[in-house]
């Protein structure tokens, strides 16, 4: 969790301006004067930097070790997640225009 808690700290810390020395796994989101707008906003910029979506932010993330698990859970789900099968054979090569030759 500690990467995941890391990069979590440094969106606080460009996005929101939230001094270094408040981030702790056991600070609230409350305690670090993000409002529920905040909250959203936050869960966007994860959303982004992790490269996962978040199908709806649960209630129960309180603390910053909170949203630090949950994001460590959506990743792992999308590792097992399997691998979606082609639906229709991929289009055959062409060949190349000869008039492009070398």
């Amino acid at each position: 969790m500690s990467t995941t808690f890391d990069r979590l700290s440094m969106i606080l810390q460009q996005s929101f301006k939230v001094p270094a020395e408040k981030i702790t796994t056991d600070a609230t989101l409350a305690s670090l004067d993000i409002d529920s707008l905040g909250t959203v906003e936050l869960l966007w910029q994860v959303e982004e930097a992790f490269r996962i979506t978040i199908p709806a932010p649960p209630k129960d993330l309180l603390t910053l070790s909170d949203v630090a698990q949950h994001i460590d859970q959506l990743i792992d789900q999308l590792a097992v997640r399997p691998a979606v099968p082609l639906t229709k054979a991929p289009a055959a090569a062409t060949p190349a225009d000869p008039r492009h030759a070398p």
